[in-house]
Formats: structure tokens, sequence, C-alpha cells
């Protein structure tokens, strides 16, 4: 679409070549480096809240314990993980996967109603990049024009020292979100003693941080809104999630269009001329170099700096605020006030109750977990009249609290059984515990090969906290 248009055109005979490429590169596929304008305005004023809440949450979150238990921890590694200070084994992996599932759903859900809010307001690339990276740039280089005259000019005294500064800064941040990114993984005490040792006693380990380190790097000073709209799938997923009643950035081109520059005491309606001023401050304040103007694009992170900016303008000139702003398609093309639809509704009630359930998965896991599993090749034997079956027992403590638990059969009944060593089994907070017992029957109660038998685990109170339904083995009997 021509950034000046004499005549109103519908919008859907607009010349859309843009769709065809990126708005980062030139037609030649050459990157073209984006320099935005620095934002500033109520929703930028908004973002920065988010991001610092956000930081600061990302660095403190590590050093967060609730009853000794790390608030998060993914230690793929040694298999340790703790969500909201709970523990999760492999034996919870399927609460995790349907976690993962749910949380595909709710992102899926949130994108048809409120389209890319994530991207722009939440998303760890925009906090860094928009939030910490970014701004360094701006108190060292300087804005948009003072970044493209460093940008273009000859390598001098100037330029060396504020491109060293730049990059220095760059590298001391890229090792310290490492350093924390690592406390989510092994825990923010391995990562101070692998500190402390140094990397002749941890070299692979230190060859990891520096890996990531360098990433970050690369990803921050030279890849920055490539990730957006080359790497992240996410932008490609809202094409087919986002209708006409989804959320999103928007420029009214019904009250801008047509187009044309600002000439004072104009009255625009009466010469035809739409509310837009064609100042261009939407397109050079974009982080990812679009004209939104052009209708809804996958680079298009849901920023708001477009909507400071045109804001901005259209107070100087005394025009409306709103020609850019938070609308749906709908909205915008029939000129009505946006209404939270019944299917707005619905879909934020689906989402509550997505995440109540995923809450419940999370928690609704019991503090005790109990096997038995009959030793490979072993059989029953008789002996005094009695069948027996040896068993070993895995018991898992996920609480923090020390049990003290006994083993009973509740079904059949006249069980026996004998343990090989204490009949009370103390289990510590956290930890796994093996042994073996023998459970033996009469031979008159069990009247199959293969007989159903449930154990049950109970705690010092008496309390059923687990069982576990196996099989019991004995002779093949006729039953009449």
């Amino acid at each position: 679409m021509n950034t000046q248009n004499s005549n109103f055109q519908a919008p859907e005979l607009y010349e859309e070549s843009f769709r065809n490429s990126v708005g980062t590169m030139d037609e030649t596929g050459k990157r073209k480096w984006v320099y935005p304008r620095k934002p500033k305005g109520k929703f930028t004023n908004y973002r920065d809240y988010v991001t610092y809440l956000l930081l600061a949450i990302f660095f403190t979150l590590p050093f967060v314990k609730i009853n000794h238990n790390p608030f998060l921890l993914l230690n793929v590694i040694d298999r340790k993980f703790f969500i909201f200070g709970q523990p999760f084994y492999l034996q919870d992996f399927f609460i995790l996967a349907l976690g993962a599932v749910t949380s595909v759903i709710f992102v899926m859900l949130f994108t048809v109603v409120f389209g890319r809010i994530f991207c722009g307001w939440l998303c760890p690339q925009t906090i860094f990049m928009e939030g910490v990276f970014r701004k360094i740039e701006y108190w060292i280089e300087g804005d948009r024009n003072k970044q493209i005259k460093l940008d273009r000019q000859e390598w001098n005294s100037e330029k060396i020292r504020k491109r060293l500064t730049k990059w220095s800064v760059y590298a001391v941040l890229s090792v310290v979100i490492t350093n924390f990114m690592f406390m989510y993984i092994v825990g923010y005490e391995e990562v101070f003693r692998i500190i402390i040792e140094g990397p002749a006693e941890n070299p692979l380990k230190f060859l990891a941080m520096i890996s990531f380190t360098a990433v970050f790097y690369f990803v921050f000073s030279w890849l920055r809104e490539q990730v957006c709209t080359l790497v992240c799938p996410y932008g490609r997923l809202q094409g087919v999630l986002i209708d006409k009643q989804t959320i999103n950035v928007y420029y009214d081109f019904k009250r801008g269009e047509n187009r044309s520059k600002w000439k004072k005491d104009e009255d625009r309606k009466a010469v035809g001329k739409g509310d837009c001023i064609d100042c261009n401050q939407c397109v050079v304040v974009c982080p990812t170099g679009i004209d939104i103007r052009n209708g809804q694009q996958l680079e298009c992170v849901n920023c708001t700096a477009c909507i400071d900016a045109c804001d901005e303008i259209m107070v100087k000139v005394g025009l409306p605020k709103g020609l850019i702003r938070y609308a749906t398609e709908a909205e915008i093309e029939n000129q009505e006030k946006f209404k939270f639809t019944g299917r707005m509704k619905a879909t934020t009630v689906i989402l509550s109750l997505l995440i109540g359930f995923l809450g419940f998965l999370m928690y609704d896991r019991g503090s005790m977990e109990a096997k038995f599993i009959k030793p490979a090749g072993s059989t029953f034997f008789i002996k005094n009249g009695k069948i027996t079956n040896t068993f070993i027992y895995t018991l898992l403590n996920k609480s923090n609290e020390k049990k003290t638990l006994t083993i009973k059969v509740l079904n059949p009944k006249n069980a026996e059984i004998n343990f090989f060593g204490n009949e009370k089994i103390i289990l510590k907070g956290d930890q796994i515990l093996k042994g073996n017992i023998n459970i033996s029957f009469p031979e008159k109660e069990i009247r199959f090969s293969k007989q159903n038998m449930t154990i049950g685990v109970f705690d010092e109170k008496g309390n059923l906290v687990d069982s576990f339904e196996t099989v019991f083995e004995g002779p093949f009997q006729l039953v009449l």
C-alpha cells in the first residue's frame, strides 16, 4: 500500500505486495536494520510496569523456597522437578503431559480472543529486548536518529567507544541472564558453587554456560526482532487462530483514510481527507519495522508503541485519539463500539476453568505413592499350609514431612505379611525407599491361580495414604 493516496480506496483494493516479504528485509533478501524511535505514552508506561514486575520475579524466584523446596526447579539432568514448591517425579509426568496439553489449549483459546497480547507484554524475548537491551541502547547511543547517524559514520573514537560500551554491557547482561537461567535448572546453590570453584573444577558446566551466554548475546545484539518474525512459530500460528472478533492492535482505516499531510486550520472532512496525517510516526516507532496501517501482519507483536505514537500526534493536531487502538476487525469495519461478546465471555470462562484444572492436577497428587511388584521370574511357594508370594515395594514420600508407615493387605482377608526388617517403615521427606516383603495366605483362601489383591499403606494415625492393586499367584485349582 502506498504511503499516500489521492483517492480513497476500499481496503481490499490496496496493494498488498508487502505480504510477500518480511518487513525487516528488502527485495533482495538483505536485512534492513530496524532503528525504532524511543516510545513514550500511556501504554508504554503500563508495559514498563509489567516489565519491571516480571524482571523482579525472574531475578528473585530462584531464591524463593516453600517448605525448603525451590519454588521452581526443572533439573532435567538429575530428574528433579519442583513446581510451586511441590516435587514432581517421573511417576507424575502424566500430570505434566496433561498440563502441557492444557497449556496449549489455553494459548490457542487466549489467542482467539485476545490476539498477541502475550507477545507484546509477557514474552521473555520482548521483555529482555525492549525492556532491557533496547533501553541500554538508547542510553548509550541515543534515540533513532542518533543511532542511524552513528551506524553510518566512520569508525572514529566516538563510534568505537559507544559500540564497545554497548557490546560490553550486553555481554555482562548475557552472563547474568545465563546464570539465573541455570538457577532454574540446578538451583542457586549449585550455580554459586560452580562460580566459586571455577572452570578448572567444572569445565563442562562452564562450557555450557559460555555457550548459552553466546546465544543470549547473539539474540539480543544481532538477531533481535528476527526472533519474532522468522524464528518464533507463534506469529504463524496466530494467522489461523484470529478472526474478525479477535482483539488486536488495529489502524482505523475508515477514520484514517484518505490520509494526507497536515495543514493548519483545514477542515479535513470537508475536503475528503481522513484523520491520518501520514506523519509515519507509527512506522518509525515499530520495533519490527512494519506499517500498522497495512492491516494485521504476522510481524506485529502488539507492543502498542504505535498506539502511543499516534495518540501523541492526534493530541498535537487536535484530533481524537484512538486512530490506532486495541480493537476487533469487525469493530473497525462496522464502526461500532467494542463489546465483550458472548463468545469472549464463554472463552474467558473456559480459560479460567483450564487454569483451575491445571492447578487441580498439580496439587491433587497425594502425599504418598506405593507400588508392589513381583520380582522377575519369581513364583509362589507353599509351606506349612500357606501360599507365599514375594513382592518388591517402592514407597515414595512426596511431602517434606517424615512419615511412619505400615503395610496391610486390604483384600483378600487373612493375609500374613513377613517383613525383612522392621514392620514400621520410616520414610523421610522427599525420599524413595525400596524393600522386600513376603505375603502369605492359607491355601483355602486362594481359589484362583491369579487372585486379585489390594495392598494398603497407612500412616502412624491409621489413615490410608495409598493403595495398590496387584495379583497374588497360587497353584491352579479347578473350581466347581
